[in-house]
């Protein structure tokens, strides 16, 4: 089996890729034998260096692949005819903004399998950067907090090699008494939790958060579905039922909005469920949060944060949503609340990502890749021989919109 690795083209770069160096070797051996190529990267956060170094070949042509294994979207340029890709093409969601994307792979004869769909028989994801978007995702709201009040003053984790210099950091920390809210019950959210309890952040049931009055240490609470919304006629909530109706459900968030200085939203939000709360609601006195970390990042106004106006950048992570005119304003001021929304967070911690992405992939995809045949990745495909797949039939609409 023949598999190139890509240098990521996307723009604003990304540093991560799906197999290092380590991983690669490992797969070039026995049992695996493969052919790796990757191509050469000047952004990448393994060296070409360090692949030559562990006996991989660098180099430009990858078109002899049988596989080619990018992260982000794939410019339509450097997209090769009738290969089979691997990548986060993020269109399942019928996003606009990539809608020219899949038509591309469609007219290339390209089978495409998106990361986001290689799920277990109950729906769950194989293989994800979540829990690095949760770590980064929860580091980047106290940074904005800190920034915020000029309490503590943190490094970015793009500053640093890797994530145990922040743990260092968090030791030699003493927070202020700040109350955290966060939501999200996946990779994601329990790679914000892990976060902060290496900041040495208390967790408290949600009922002590609403009830003390004070805490002496930082705290944060951990909301799942049953705590933020109900049924809109009183029903008995239950789980699956939300799961299948969201849009028969209200937000109940509002005490925790009152109680709050940061809010880490890290769920998985589908457009037909409420958002924690409305634009308008912001304005009220009794709003409390001073920082929203959406590591979620859905955009306004399709979005379960009305305040996500757009994603924010590592370059330029936080913005300002002024509580009164609710337009975008510079970050840190007295009469606004600050945003970090960026979209592709792992790329802070990229060795410590790609690390635990690979080991992933090696561990779950690659013998479905070996088999002889492989229901994961028949049920993974979007697209092939120039057709989107039968489960994927539902995008047929939105490819042949003229894109926008």
């Amino acid at each position: 089996m023949k598999i190139g690795i890509l240098c990521e083209g996307k723009v604003p770069h990304d540093d991560r890729v799906a197999l290092t160096p380590k991983q690669c070797k490992l797969l070039m051996g026995n049992p695996y034998n493969f052919d790796i190529v990757v191509q050469p990267s000047s952004h990448r956060c393994y060296t070409d260096e360090e692949y030559f170094a562990s006996g991989v070949p660098v180099m430009q042509d990858i078109s002899q692949s049988d596989i080619i294994l990018g992260v982000k979207e794939v410019p339509i340029k450097d997209l090769m005819p009738h290969k089979k890709y691997f990548f986060f093409s993020h269109t399942i969601k019928k996003q606009a903004h990539n809608r020219k994307l899949l038509q591309a792979i469609l007219q290339k004869n390209i089978t495409l399998i998106d990361y986001e769909t290689l799920v277990d028989d109950h729906g769950g994801r194989l293989i994800a950067f979540g829990k690095y978007a949760g770590i980064v995702g929860a580091h980047n709201g106290l940074w904005t907090y800190g920034q915020r009040t000029g309490l503590f003053d943190w490094p970015r984790l793009k500053d640093l090699h890797d994530f145990e210099q922040a743990r260092t950091i968090y030791h030699q920390t003493t927070l202020p008494p700040v109350k955290i809210v966060l939501t999200g019950s996946g990779r994601v959210a329990y790679g914000a939790i892990s976060a902060l309890k290496d900041m040495n952040i208390q967790e408290v049931s949600p009922l002590e958060f609403l009830k003390q009055e004070d805490f002496e240490t930082a705290v944060f609470t951990h909301l799942t579905s049953a705590d933020y919304v109900k049924h809109k006629d009183n029903k008995i909530f239950v789980k699956k039922d939300f799961y299948q109706n969201p849009q028969d459900y209200v937000s109940i968030f509002k005490p925790y909005a009152e109680k709050a200085n940061i809010f880490l939203n890290c769920i998985y939000w589908d457009t037909r469920a409420p958002a924690f709360f409305t634009m308008e609601e912001i304005a009220d006195a009794s709003f409390n949060i001073e920082v929203i970390g959406d590591i979620t990042c859905d955009i306004a106004p399709e979005s379960s944060v009305p305040t996500t106006l757009k994603a924010s950048t590592i370059d330029e992570p936080v913005f300002g949503i002024d509580t009164e005119s609710f337009e975008i304003t510079a970050p840190y001021k007295e009469t606004s609340i600050d945003v970090m929304s960026i979209d592709n967070l792992p790329n802070e911690l990229p060795r410590d990502a790609s690390r635990y992405f690979g080991d992933q992939f090696i561990k779950v995809i690659i013998p479905e890749l070996m088999a002889e045949n492989s229901k994961i990745l028949d049920y993974a495909t979007i697209a092939k021989d120039g057709a989107l797949t039968p489960h994927f039939m539902y995008l047929n609409e939105y490819v042949h919109e003229a894109a926008g």
